[in-house]
């Protein structure tokens, strides 16, 4: 098998070679990142102007194009969605934020955008040149079918699932340019303990959850804390269709919670675009591939797909909603902190579903740097402050207080819905408004 490729290996240093001053260069999404291409394209600042870098979410602590040229001459880094990293470049001018919604990434790609070049993480190659996509099926074979050079990077330590029918296969045929070489262990991440509010959110949740529900889990404390307590439960065959598996997805399957029997489409697997988590969980990937179907943005992303599953029920967190129902996910007031990713896909995945239902779980009130307790339900979103989701499409908020069911409701009705699950502090406050306003 190497020798039908090896022409196509090369170093690291001669693949970013093929690099030029304009290029537009992709470096994908999520935990899949190609660090050696990065590092190598760094190696040639001093040679190169201009050179635009598309990716997002990274989770890596350093981005070295960006580490390697404060002043941007010779690097300019496009992020679709902040990981901590590129949020702290971004607060400080080094990287720029480009709005969009994952399931519209594809065609933005086919229809829109210029890609030069494709740096692509893949695992290691099976007898048959087949690799795995790894931790990110992101857009992956979009991109790679408008890149004019596509690079793969051999990651020795990706899982190698290829998806039970190859919906997360490649080939090296695919590649012009392969690299490889010693990578740096796998990124993980691990959640803070769930405070006592974080514990009611999700036991308000678990209530609402019937049997035979298939989730779709936001990665953090509150949807982790959900699924233990459904580990927990007598709650039974559990499903799986998520933008990214994560540790909360293994602790259901380790209490025989998660069987996926009851989904009409993908029965018996579990679902997913990304891989977010520990080094058990990318463990359990590599041992049981025949459990996982991973695959697309195009096909995980569509709501077409998830209204054909009973009882989808997605779960996402927030960082301030009005009265009304708007939610801002991902600012505070015109700082960005991470992008609207695919929670409005499974929002209306979830809105279509029979019997689905679409939760945002945020905590009622939170403390600021001075101590001061703040509320986290306000009376309108701020100036400044993202809209991530539509009023019309909040079907349910829960807090530590309860959950406002808000489907159907007048904007009155909504208001009194949300005050009722508001922190007690600001509940006169927001009524005021609310009595003031809504008629």
């Amino acid at each position: 098998m190497t020798e039908k490729y090896r022409n196509k290996f090369k170093t690291p240093a001669e693949a970013a070679k093929v690099i030029k001053d304009g290029d537009w260069v992709d470096f994908g999404f999520g935990s899949g990142f190609p660090e050696l291409m990065d590092e190598a394209l760094a190696a040639r600042r001093d040679e190169l102007h201009n050179v635009r870098i598309r990716g997002g979410l990274v989770y890596r602590p350093a981005i070295q194009v960006v580490e390697c040229d404060p002043e941007q001459k010779s690097f300019q880094y496009y992020s679709w969605h902040l990981g901590a990293a590129e949020r702290k470049y971004h607060t400080a001018g080094r990287i720029h934020f480009a709005p969009m919604l994952l399931r519209l990434l594809p065609q933005m790609y086919r229809e829109y955008l210029t890609v030069d070049v494709a740096c692509i993480p893949v695992s290691k190659p099976d007898a048959d040149g087949y690799c795995g996509l790894g931790l990110a099926s992101y857009c992956w074979k979009t991109i790679m079918e408008k890149a004019k050079t596509v690079i793969f990077e051999i990651n020795e330590h990706m899982p190698t699932l290829q998806g039970v029918d190859g919906s997360h296969r490649v080939s090296l045929d695919e590649a012009d340019i392969i690299v490889e070489g010693e990578h740096a262990p796998l990124a993980t991440n691990s959640y803070r303990q769930p405070s006592e509010a974080d514990i009611r959110i999700a036991e308000n949740v678990v209530r609402e959850i019937p049997d035979g529900a298939t989730l779709s889990l936001g990665v953090g404390t509150v949807p982790f804390t959900i699924a233990e307590l459904l580990a927990k439960s007598d709650k039974t065959d559990l499903g799986c269709h998520t933008g990214t598996i994560s540790d909360a997805f293994l602790a259901l399957y380790k209490a025989g919670k998660l069987t996926n029997k009851k989904k009409e489409i993908n029965t018996g697997l579990s679902a997913w675009n990304l891989v977010s988590g520990s080094q058990e969980l990318y463990d359990w990937l590599q041992a049981e591939p025949q459990l996982f179907y991973p695959a697309d943005v195009d096909y995980i992303h569509n709501p077409r797909n998830m209204e054909k599953i009973s009882n989808f029920i997605s779960i996402n967190g927030g960082v301030q909603l009005d009265l009304m129902g708007q939610e801002n996910a991902e600012s505070a007031g015109t700082r960005q902190l991470s992008g609207t990713g695919g929670q409005l896909d499974f929002l209306e995945g979830a809105f279509l579903s029979p019997g689905g239902a679409g939760y945002i779980c945020i905590e009622s009130a939170r403390r600021d740097k001075k101590g001061e307790l703040r509320s986290n339900i306000l009376a309108a979103i701020p100036a400044g402050s993202t809209i991530s989701a539509p009023r019309g499409l909040i079907q349910n908020v829960a807090t530590e207080y309860g959950i406002a069911h808000l489907t159907g409701l007048t904007l009155k009705e909504r208001a009194y819905a949300m005050i009722a699950v508001a922190h007690p502090a600001f509940r006169d406050e927001l009524k005021a408004y609310a009595d003031a306003t809504f008629k």
